[in-house]
């Protein structure tokens, strides 16, 4: 029998990928690539949908194929807006700045503070808080994240991760003035063998050898 679906309905569930994605583990060593440098698994491929690889799998196996780079902020996972962008409708989720990258979260992150159903959660009247979790925002979006936004989309169908024109360009005007720079702490990690911090020069101590032994005298003028 066949079962017609209609294009609502089509809007109102998650791309295949997407779920896959938010549950798949990221920053383990690649276990073909043991003994190389590169070998965090931080890449996903859509074509694919199976698990996190390397960059030397995705040379390997992925080449020709549709594949984003998952980073890392504070030991959370984030990918760059400009790359999620073209395959997914992020309107309504957080956006931050990090080292000049504009990124979002991939899943919601845990809080210290209980979940609450009030609208005003910090005191304060201008409050921004996701739907799902509850999480303080920066500005007036709906979720923190990707995975609030899919949990968003199943509870309360109004909400869609469907591409079109004007939603790109709705988009791209809402975030590039929303978008906030995250505290100095929030660093932009893309794989461990990449540095972040830049460390504090040390200084220079003198050998031995080219320690001055006393102290110069000059020859006597000339009457």
């Amino acid at each position: 029998m066949l079962v017609f679906v209609s294009h609502q309905e089509l809007m109102l569930v998650p791309p295949p990928w997407l779920e896959q994605l938010l549950s798949t583990t990221f920053f383990t060593m690649c276990e073909a690539h043991v003994n190389t440098p590169r070998n965090e698994c931080n890449m996903y491929c859509l074509d694919c949908k199976h698990q996190a690889f390397c960059f030397y799998c995705k040379q390997s196996w992925h080449k020709d194929h549709q594949v984003i780079q998952i980073r890392r902020s504070s030991y959370h996972d984030v990918v760059r807006v400009t790359e999620i962008q073209k395959v997914l409708d992020i309107s309504g989720v957080q956006t931050y700045v990090i080292n000049s990258a504009r990124v979002l979260f991939l899943n919601e992150r845990p809080q210290n503070h209980p979940k609450t159903n009030n609208v005003v959660g910090s005191g304060k009247s201008n409050s921004h808080l996701c739907e799902i979790c509850r999480r303080n925002l920066l500005d007036p979006f709906r979720f923190c994240s990707l995975g609030c936004k899919v949990v968003g989309m199943k509870k309360n169908g109004n909400a869609s991760f469907v591409l079109s024109a004007k939603k790109d360009e709705e988009i791209g005007r809402m975030h590039e003035g929303m978008g906030r720079r995250l505290t100095s702490k929030e660093e932009l990690r893309e794989g461990i063998h990449k540095q972040v911090y830049q460390s504090t020069p040390s200084l220079e101590v003198c050998s031995n050898s080219r320690r001055r032994k006393g102290v110069p005298h000059r020859a006597p003028l000339g009457a």
